[in-house]
C-alpha cells in the first residue's frame, strides 16, 4: 500500500491562509491612482520602444485544468515582433521540445508577458488572448535568430502595463557587485544531474550534453 504524501508547511498555512479578495484588501491601502490609470489597452509609441529593447520576455501559461507555467523567451532585442497595436508575436526558437506553454496556449487560449531589459529597469507586463500560428507569411517575418521558426505565439493584447522598478531595484539583479559568486549555487549540470535521477549518468555526461545543446541552440 502506498503511504499518503507527508504534510509540508504549505498544508499548514493554506489553513488560515487569505479566504478572499475582500479580505485580502484590508491588509493593503488602495492604489495609486496612477497605478490603475498605466493600464491600457494597446501599445503606445513608448510601449513599442520597450519590446523592441526587449532581449528577454518571460511567458506565462496556464492549461485547462489549473496548471500554472513560466518560461523564459530570448533573441537578440527586438526579436518579438509588434505587428499591430495590439498583436505581438514571439518566434519560438526550439528548445527542449516539451511544448508546454504552447500546449497551454492551445488549451486555453490565454498568455501573460513580462518584457525584461537587461541593464535596465523598467519591465513591461502585456497580457491577451493568445494563439499558437504557423502560418508562413507571418513566420517568414520572425528571423531574428537566423531561421524562420516552427510556429509563433501570437498575443492579442487586453492589458498593458508598465511595472515601476522596485522589484529589479531591490534585487541589484543588474549590479555585478551585488551578485554572489558562481561558487555560491549548484551548477545547471548539477541540478539536472540530481533532477534526473538516473545513477549511470554523470556530470561530465550532463556538461557534454549542454555544450551540445547550445552549440545548436538556435536550430
Amino acid at each position: 500500500m502506498t503511504s499518503a504524501p507527508a504534510a509540508t508547511a504549505f498544508d499548514s498555512l493554506r489553513l488560515d491562509a487569505v479566504p478572499d479578495k475582500e479580505a485580502l484588501r484590508r491588509v493593503y491601502e488602495l492604489p495609486s491612482d496612477a497605478a490603475v490609470r498605466k493600464q491600457m489597452t494597446e501599445l503606445t509609441e513608448q510601449t513599442r520602444r520597450l519590446i523592441a529593447c526587449s532581449s528577454l520576455v518571460l511567458v506565462a501559461s496556464v492549461d485547462a485544468e489549473g496548471n500554472c507555467d513560466v518560461t523564459p523567451r530570448g533573441g537578440p532585442a527586438g526579436f518579438v515582433a509588434v505587428l499591430d497595436a495590439r498583436t505581438v508575436a514571439i518566434p519560438d526558437a526550439t528548445g527542449n521540445k516539451r511544448l508546454d506553454t504552447l500546449q497551454n496556449v492551445i488549451a486555453t487560449g490565454r498568455a501573460g508577458l513580462m518584457f525584461v531589459i537587461p541593464g535596465r529597469t523598467t519591465t513591461l507586463r502585456v497580457n491577451g488572448r493568445a494563439c499558437v500560428s504557423t502560418r508562413p507569411e507571418l513566420l517568414s517575418q520572425l528571423t531574428a535568430v537566423g531561421k524562420p521558426p516552427a510556429s509563433a505565439l501570437v498575443l492579442g493584447i487586453e492589458e498593458v502595463y508598465p511595472h515601476c522598478p522596485k522589484a529589479l531595484l531591490r534585487s541589484g539583479a543588474w549590479k555585478p557587485e551585488q551578485w554572489l559568486p558562481a561558487d555560491a549555487q549548484p551548477t545547471s549540470a548539477e541540478v539536472t544531474l540530481a533532477q534526473l535521477r538516473m545513477p549511470e549518468l554523470t556530470i561530465a555526461d550532463i556538461e557534454k550534453t549542454e555544450a551540445e545543446s547550445l552549440k545548436y541552440r538556435y536550430e
